[in-house]
């Protein structure tokens, strides 16, 4: 670092939290110092990597699909879906409400500025638990950046490097922080290893080699530095008993420096570290057949048709159903004392309903390709990555009969438990529950309610049909893993981004943003999220604990 560069901030992580407060600093001509353990490739961190899912209410999008929101809507699902009943919620509650004020009102606008643009289609994640008042997304939320992440990231890291060329900011890649230089209760600056460089691929694991150390001051410190879902050892620690015992293998929905460690560095220095327990796995992940990261999983988006199977082939009961309730579904699973699950459907439901998760998975959506956008619409075939997975994934199994997919998926399982004639019998009853246009069978129902919305009858649901019927298939077998993603709770924090300690005594000097803050006030979602809220969470903290200290 230019010895006459003296930061007024120094910002532990150049993700997507990090990179916003920088933005907001540096806006007020305050100086900032920015470290990352990983090499200049990643900058961006984990968001490069997501769908981009914005949580947005009352916006142009839902208004233009005939969706109405509110504020008072969403703040009934929020609770209900939080489920807040903990002293320690005081600070998540606060940062709740002013997250979903900031989504009704400013956000549109905010990132609308830097240039991020969203489909036209809203989607509906998280559809609830059946009840008005419990979790649940009332209406869709859901809006995809066109761009996915990347697009996300893009004027985030943009503004760094202008700000960058301007003296204002320097970013330091290869700097591991291992611990707060803390004087009289205040934080002064921090120390830490210098890695060697590492010249691989972005999202790949790199090197830990130490070649020496560092030691910085500034009156102000930024933990940024994300959650704890590629430490699974540290997941494994935390897993509440309320989702059953933690699994043994699990797939990993980050990349390998998504370690934690910054979390507890904080703690050692009197931060308070709130609900670890509470985090977002999923039980839809497949293990990638073209890995970039340690035990690189991804995560399906499903559309509401595939029928659910736990291991020992009950079909799972409403509403445990594709896309509705993910901590009940993993709840559900993990009580059966088997980890894994099973999607049936038919080819009909995996050209119009699998979406998988990840910008690399979205070449359309991601690199702005009208035409191969409109061909994932009307198309005959699945969206090429999903057919590369139908074709090359360990996890998917194709036949023309259901009888050689179950002694194949019993084959991929090894565990033997399906048994043919029972699978056959719920398909059967299932199928025959469309013959007629009613039903007592709440998933049939739901797929016919929901292609009333616009958004989901043109690209999310298909239409329904019977899984047997031949000319619907071939049938496709999907094993589901549990794959690990974020961290619900973390740092405490105040509604400035200050971080405080058990007794709510700020400490001096010291702020937490994004994952590592439970995406603000150590845990703003609760037990559960309404997703679109996690990009959301990182650019609001990092927007709220910028502004604060460009401020002061």
């Amino acid at each position: 670092m230019d010895d006459k560069f003296q930061p007024d901030v120094i910002i532990v992580g150049s993700g997507l939290a990090g990179l916003t407060a920088a933005m907001e600093i540096t806006n007020s001509g305050k100086k900032v110092l920015l470290l990352d353990q990983e090499t200049e490739q990643n900058i961006g961190g984990q968001a490069f990597w997501s769908f981009g899912g914005l949580f947005l209410i009352n916006s142009p999008q839902q208004r233009r699909m005939g969706i109405k929101d509110s504020y008072e809507l969403a703040l009934q699902d929020w609770k209900g879906t939080a489920g807040f009943d903990r002293k320690e919620d005081y600070w998540p509650r606060k940062w709740a409400e002013a997250y979903l004020k900031f989504a009704a009102n400013e956000k549109y606008d905010y990132v609308s500025r830097l240039g991020i643009k969203f489909m036209f289609m809203v989607g509906w994640a998280e559809r609830g638990d059946g009840s008005a008042t419990g979790h649940g997304n009332s209406v869709p939320r859901f809006h995809v950046s066109w761009g996915t992440g990347t697009g996300v990231v893009k004027p985030f890291v943009a503004k760094a490097y202008e700000a960058q060329k301007k003296g204002l900011l320097q970013m330091k890649f290869r700097h591991r922080v291992t611990e707060l230089i803390v004087e009289q209760d205040t934080v002064k600056g921090l120390k830490g290893d210098i890695l060697e460089n590492d010249d691989r691929e972005r999202g790949e694991e790199t090197s830990r080699n130490v070649i020496s150390g560092f030691e910085y001051d500034a009156p102000h410190v930024i933990i940024a530095s994300g959650g704890i879902g590629a430490n699974h050892e540290l997941v494994k620690k935390n897993w509440p008993e309320r989702l059953g015992k933690a699994p043994e293998n699990m797939v990993c929905g980050v990349p390998a420096y998504v370690d934690g460690k910054m979390i507890g560095i904080a703690e050692n220095s009197g931060a308070h570290i709130i609900n670890p327990d509470r985090m977002w796995h999923y039980t839809e992940g497949i293990q990638n057949w073209n890995p970039i990261w340690p035990k690189h999983g991804i995560r399906i988006l499903p559309g509401p048709s595939s029928l659910w199977f736990d291991a020992k082939g009950e079909r799972l009961p409403a509403p445990f159903l594709p896309g509705f309730d993910t901590l009940g579904t993993l709840k559900y699973i993990q009580e059966t004392g088997y980890s894994y699950s099973w999607f049936i459907l038919t080819q009909k439901i995996i050209k119009k309903e699998f979406a998988l998760s990840g910008s690399e998975q979205n070449p359309d959506i991601t690199n702005k390709d009208y035409g191969l956008f409109l061909k994932r619409i009307f198309g005959k075939k699945a969206p090429g990555p999903v057919e590369a997975f139908k074709e090359h994934g360990k996890d998917f199994i194709v036949s023309n009969n259901l009888k050689d997919l179950v002694k194949r998926m019993n084959l991929l399982s090894g565990d033997h438990l399906l048994d043919y004639d029972k699978i056959k019998e719920q398909i059967e009853a299932r199928d025959m529950e469309l013959d007629h246009k009613f039903s007592k069978d709440t998933q049939v129902n739901y797929i016919r309610n929901t292609r009333n919305y616009l958004g989901d009858k043109l690209g999310r649901v298909a239409s329904p049909h019977k899984i047997l019927d031949p000319k619907n298939g071939p049938l496709i077998a999907v094993r589901l893993n549990i794959l690990t993603r974020k961290t619900l709770g973390g740092i405490k924090t105040n509604l400035n981004g200050q971080v405080l300690r058990e007794d709510d005594s700020v400490i001096k000097g010291l702020y937490a943003a994004g994952e590592a803050a439970g995406f603000g006030g150590g845990g703003m979602h609760g037990y559960r999220a309404l997703e679109g809220t996690f990009l959301g969470g990182c650019i609001f903290s990092g927007m709220t604990a910028g502004k604060y200290i460009a401020g002061l």
